[in-house]
């Protein structure tokens, strides 16, 4: 049995600035009763009243602001998006199944087996009208954007077309997604589908929190928001039983965190708090005892061709996971080993490359910094660390445009 305990460290990470005023996140129901019925888990109402009360005139919100109005200016004529309108039948001959490529993996003429792996090389195969990746990104991307821009704006069409996009990859029988993902990631002449695929379904963490939102708008009808409840739920028993589901949850890198994400929102937004209490109890001894190093690090995500970019997402999928915690009164947070390995270790490893990520001395092929400045975004308002906060205000400029600066308010400096 690994001990674990719960304490602060130093890169001054305690003390919450919003905690005064914070909503209550409240199991499966989410923030609904702190947010005028709206069921968000991720989304807090505070940070988005914060942003309501400066969206037109903050000079700062306009990069963001202007990039979301134009996104969901496109996604009113745009879509709506189906698995039903690929071009190429997954192996069940159901085009209602998802099927996507592996990422990484190449077509070779020359070697023994027909594709081959080139890590951190996206195969542009993966994006065309034979798979559903391209789509599924397209819808997701359009349903947040629609919903965000409803709620900061008011103007109806835009809550009107998300419904329209929901109803058309969820519900319509003769268009909807069937709920698993059995052909995901796939490899041409090797595997119909891999437990790796299960992390295509990220792309609906937006997704979740965007129909919280709509919530009240007329969107969608009650038996609707049923429906999409229990399609989730689906998903979430899929996710759990299926021999790809299992061996995904069975890995030991950046997909069994990603997983256990997945996990425990889609069962909170299904109305099962009993899976996601479960992910959160294994979290110390199946997460942090066996993928957190000792100095901070994540020694799977450094292996990686880009390395920056998977231990940045691999944070903020944890930071996620300790939000969704809080809708259960357990802190992730601050959880540790009795060695010190947790959360805020890592936290302080990651964030201590901030203004100097060009000497990161792991691999890296492209060395951005928009996933490096979501996790700092959420680990500044995880933790109310104006330290934190410093750190994200390095990448402010840069990365001005980012719709994460209309969800997350990071903790602000005493007197700010």
């Amino acid at each position: 049995m690994i001990r674990y305990v719960v304490g602060a460290v130093a890169l001054c990470l305690a003390g919450a600035a919003h905690a005064q005023t914070e909503a209550v996140c409240r199991g499966a129901e989410g923030f609904a009763a702190d947010f005028d019925g709206r069921r968000t888990f991720l989304w807090r109402p505070s940070d988005l009243r914060d942003i309501a009360g400066r969206w037109s005139d903050d000079p700062a919100l306009a990069p963001a602001r202007e990039a979301l109005l134009a996104d969901a200016g496109a996604a009113l004529t745009a879509g709506p998006w189906s698995v039903t309108d690929k071009t190429r039948l997954p192996p069940s001959g159901d085009p209602h199944d998802y099927a996507s490529l592996a990422p990484y993996w190449w077509p070779d003429d020359g070697a023994d087996q027909p594709y081959v792996r080139h890590d951190g090389r996206v195969n542009p195969e993966r994006g065309g009208t034979d798979y559903d990746a391209a789509r599924f990104s397209a819808m997701a991307n359009a349903v947040e954007a629609l919903a965000l821009a409803h709620h900061y704006t008011g103007d109806r069409r835009y809550a009107d077309r998300a419904g329209l996009v929901l109803r058309t990859w969820f519900l319509n029988p003769s268009t909807r997604m069937n709920p698993h993902l059995n052909y995901g990631q796939g490899i041409p002449g090797l595997e119909t589908g891999r437990p790796f695929g299960i992390i295509d379904a990220h792309r609906l963490a937006p997704v979740v929190e965007a129909v919280g939102l709509l919530a009240g708008s007329g969107a969608l009808s009650a038996a609707e928001e049923a429906g999409l409840r229990q399609w989730f739920g689906a998903l979430v028993d899929w996710m759990r039983t299926s021999p790809l589901g299992i061996a995904e949850g069975n890995t030991v890198n950046n997909h069994a965190i990603h997983y256990d994400v997945m996990l425990a929102h889609f069962s909170l937004f299904a109305g099962d708090e009993t899976v996601a209490r479960q992910v959160l109890a294994d979290y110390p001894e199946r997460r942090i005892a066996r993928q957190f190093a000792a100095d901070g690090s994540l020694p799977e995500e450094l292996a990686r061709t880009r390395s920056f970019h998977y231990s940045a997402s691999t944070l903020s999928s944890v930071y996620d996971l300790a939000g969704l915690g809080e809708c259960l009164g357990v802190d992730l947070w601050h959880t540790r080993l009795a060695d010190g390995r947790g959360p805020e270790q890592a936290t302080a490893f990651l964030a201590g490359w901030a203004g100097r990520e060009a000497d990161w001395p792991w691999p890296e092929m492209r060395l951005e910094t928009d996933t490096f400045h979501a996790a700092l975004l959420r680990a500044a308002r995880g933790y109310g660390s104006a330290d934190l906060t410093a750190a994200v205000r390095l990448y402010s400029d840069r990365e001005a445009a980012g719709r994460i600066n209309l969800v997350i308010v990071p903790a602000r400096p005493a007197g700010n």
